[in-house]
């Protein structure tokens, strides 16, 4: 008996079709939704800070990067609140809970970068020469030469 896989389908025919995917899709648009209105009501700073996580029996929950920005928009939430209410979605809207989530990729840590003065590379150089142990003069040689100029 030989294995015949299943025909490849369009992924927009999977998402209109296949229950358990249509149903996470058009939860995942209504979160979209949820966000652009909020985004619509809060300061531009804070935007990229603060995202819808659900909404549900009158309680909005947002996850917010850090104590910092959850603090500034507790500070905000009865504006907030009332501001939401205006839109249609957010009617039976009560309370806002903030949870505060860090990221869990830091944006600055994309790659790993060294830049090293000229200066400090002919210090580690120095240094480097005067070291008897092999392996760590080759460390320091090596750490050296990503010595880049000024400018």
């Amino acid at each position: 008996m030989a294995f015949r896989p299943l025909t490849a389908k369009v992924p927009a025919v999977l998402l209109r079709e296949a229950k358990p995917l249509k149903a996470i899709f058009g939860h995942a648009r209504r979160l979209g939704h949820l966000q652009r209105l909020l985004d619509s009501q809060l300061q531009p700073a804070a935007r990229e800070h603060c995202h819808v996580a659900s909404w549900r029996e009158g309680c909005l929950l947002l996850i917010v990067t850090d104590g910092h920005w959850a603090t500034r928009l507790r500070y905000q939430q009865n504006r907030l609140v009332r501001q939401l209410q205006v839109f249609e979605e957010f009617a039976g809207l009560t309370r806002i809970l903030f949870k505060v989530q860090p990221p869990t990729v830091h944006v600055g840590a994309r790659g790993h970068t060294l830049d090293l003065s000229t200066d400090a590379a002919a210090t580690i150089q120095a240094t480097a020469d005067g070291i008897s142990d092999p392996n760590l003069r080759a460390a320091l040689e090596r750490l050296a030469a990503h010595g880049k100029p000024k400018g």
